[in-house]
């Protein structure tokens, strides 16, 4: 890898102004901001591939790489906040290849020796690229579950409806992740607000299955340990009828018919009522 970065060394602002206009032309971010970034990135880029290349040999994994690896990381994070494809990406890597290749033809070098330089920095772009696209997919991942986490949480909102009173309604289908989250915010609230009772509506939720109604007895359990009543409401005939069909235990757990219906039995339970008054 010597050869290599003695032929970057001499030639650095040739072989990147050259590499610059390739990827000017294909792959500019797309945020207003692309030329000057891209330009910063493809100079940090050549400059710590010298670097490496001098010191650390082909091995990726070798602590020479380490800058190349973090420029890597960071630039393959950045474009997928950007939207830039997986191929967008990975070719900001591997577009180098023939202007390295083109750098070394240019050197006075025999020809078995030349030809080994090329197989050898092919290789080696050829990991880069690898690294490249593997950083490309653990950034989009985290961003993905990430997404996911958020969305979680805005699906379940916990609603005061009252001093000591709390609604959580329930849309969609229920399974173990949502659930957690559900019963993560329900009992956080009841810390924050030291409420008493809690109404979870499902009238959102199309079907309730075995998984469903255990998944609800496991949050009126833990609000229960938290000092807080739980209320079911929305069950509707069928659901009725499936839970029944299912065997499932829910008669230390009131249930309503209507979210309306449950708030009535919720101002009992706090010993409040709601009164309508006549105007004159």
């Amino acid at each position: 890898m010597g050869l290599l970065a003695q032929a970057i060394r001499r030639q650095e602002s040739l072989l990147l102004e050259s590499w610059l206009v390739q990827l000017l032309s294909r792959n500019v971010r797309r945020d207003g901001a692309g030329e000057a970034a891209t330009r910063q990135q493809a100079g940090q880029l050549i400059q710590a591939l010298a670097s490496a290349t001098e010191s650390g040999g082909d091995d990726i994994s070798h602590i020479a790489w380490s800058d190349v690896r973090r420029l890597l990381s960071e630039l393959s994070s950045s474009r997928v906040r950007q939207g830039f494809s997986t191929t967008e990406t990975a070719l900001f890597v591997f577009s180098l290849k023939e202007h390295l290749f083109a750098l070394l033809r240019a050197t006075e070098l025999p020809p078995d020796v030349l030809a080994q330089a090329l197989i050898d920095t092919g290789m080696l772009l050829d990991q880069l690229g690898l690294f490249t696209v593997e950083q490309y997919q653990n950034s989009r991942e985290q961003v993905i579950a990430r997404q996911q986490q958020e969305l979680l949480e805005l699906s379940t909102p916990v609603i005061q409806l009252w001093t000591d009173v709390l609604a959580i309604p329930l849309i969609g289908s229920l399974d173990s992740a949502r659930t957690q989250v559900v019963m993560e915010n329900l009992l956080q609230k009841i810390v924050e607000t030291g409420a008493c009772v809690a109404v979870i509506d499902i009238t959102g939720v199309p079907t309730v299955d075995t998984l469903v109604a255990q998944h609800l007895l496991k949050t009126v359990a833990a609000a229960k340990l938290m000092g807080a009543e739980c209320i079911i409401s929305g069950i509707r005939p069928h659901i009725a009828q499936t839970i029944v069909h299912l065997g499932v235990d829910l008669e230390d757990v009131v249930t309503k018919a209507t979210l309306a219906d449950a708030f009535a039995v919720a101002l009992q339970r706090i010993g409040a009522k709601v009164s309508s008054s006549q105007g004159a």
